[in-house]
This record gives C-alpha cells, structure tokens and sequence, in this order.
C-alpha cells in the first residue's frame, strides 16, 4: 500500500486493514506515514498496520495523549492485540507516557522525531545546539505550509525576527537523498536569514524500533 492509497478520516491518515490476531496496529504522528511506509514496505513487514493522527495536534500538544489514548482503544475495540506508539513525547511533558502506561503500550523512545531521526544518542550529545531549528523531509516538504504560512509570517514578517532572532541556522535532518527536498530546506533557512545545515540521517532509530514490533505468537 501506498500514500497513493491513503484514505483521509477525522483522525487523519487511515491505512489500516481488517484486524485480525496476528496483525499489529501502529498509532502514529501523520508527519511519519511516509516513513513508516516506507520502511514497511522494504523490509516486507505486511503484519503492520498504520493509523495516523493529524500533524497539526503538534500545536496543540496537551491534546495528543488524549487522542492517543482514544486511538488505542478503538484499536483494541477493532480486534488488534498488539497496538504500538510511534510518538516520541512531542511536548506533552510525560503525558503521553503516562497514557502508554496505563494502556499497555510500547513507544519509541526520544524527546522528538528530530532526535530518535539522527539517532536519540547521536541528538543528545548535540548540547551545543540550542539555538538550531530543526526540519525532516516532512517539514521541508511543509515548510511554507506549516511554518511560514502557519506562523503567519507570510501575512506579519516582521514576526521572523521576533521568534526566529535567537536561532543561529537551520538544520535539515534528511531521511532520504532528494535534491528537490534539500532546495526547500535551503529555502526556508533563507526565508528565516538563518545558516543552512544538512545532515543525511536516514531513518535513525525508527527501522529498529518497527522491527521489534512483532504480531502475537500462536
């Protein structure tokens, strides 16, 4: 299955399949379904199932454990033994594994995607690094989108040196090698007057984290 096949629902992209025993429902944030597919599809991992929420809970975090929570259940209520979380913590300040807790649920590991993308041990030792603003393919893809339309900058400039004056560069944690991709990041670093930064990460941590999912032994 492909984005191609995505359907849109309230809960943004749905590509799960009937349930069934040996199935695993994976519940995750809409800026990782390409990822995810991605990385299901090459390794033939057909016992995964995706169901994704809206990107833009990232703006309202104290929502996504609820949403979360919610997404589990009906999970469970749709016949999946094995639900998993593919949400870093996103801001929710230990909520969201507050809510894994209490349901039963495995998460990956890391503070956000832009640390378990390169790596949570690789991202933690960037302690100098409090002034880079970071994108992934998603949101250089999102970038005017998101972020400069999101952000009102389009309509208020004057809010980029507001919110952005602190920043130092931007720094694009590339998951796949796309020219197209890499012209958008280098755009928006310019747009923001901020340094531009690649670093080619690939998937990180993710390949590892799906890998040890794993559908319900007979």
């Amino acid at each position: 299955m492909t984005l191609n096949d995505t359907a849109l629902t309230e809960d943004g992209l749905d590509l799960g399949r009937s349930a069934a025993p040996d199935r695993v429902l994976l519940i995750a944030c809409g800026a990782l379904a390409r990822e995810i597919l991605a990385i299901r599809d090459l390794n033939g991992w057909d016992h995964l199932d995706l169901v994704c929420l809206p990107a833009k809970l990232h703006n309202r975090p104290e929502k996504i454990p609820d949403a979360v929570r919610d997404r589990i259940r009906r999970g469970r209520a749709d016949g999946y033994a094995t639900v998993v979380v593919v949400y870093a913590d996103c801001g929710t300040g230990g909520l969201l594994d507050t809510v894994c807790a209490q349901e039963g649920v495995a998460r990956i590991d890391g503070p956000h995607c832009y640390s378990f993308f390169e790596g949570n041990e690789v991202f933690a030792a960037h302690d100098d690094e409090i002034t880079a603003f970071y994108l992934t393919d998603f949101l250089a893809r999102q970038f005017d989108t998101l972020i400069w339309k999101g952000m009102g900058f389009d309509r208020h400039p004057e809010l980029v040196t507001m919110m952005f004056g602190n920043y130092e560069k931007v720094v694009y944690l590339a998951q796949t090698d796309d020219p197209e991709l890499e012209a958008r990041a280098r755009a928006g670093a310019a747009k923001l007057g901020l340094a531009f930064e690649k670093r080619q990460t690939g998937y990180g941590d993710l390949p590892a984290f799906l890998a040890s999912t794993a559908p319900p032994t007979a």
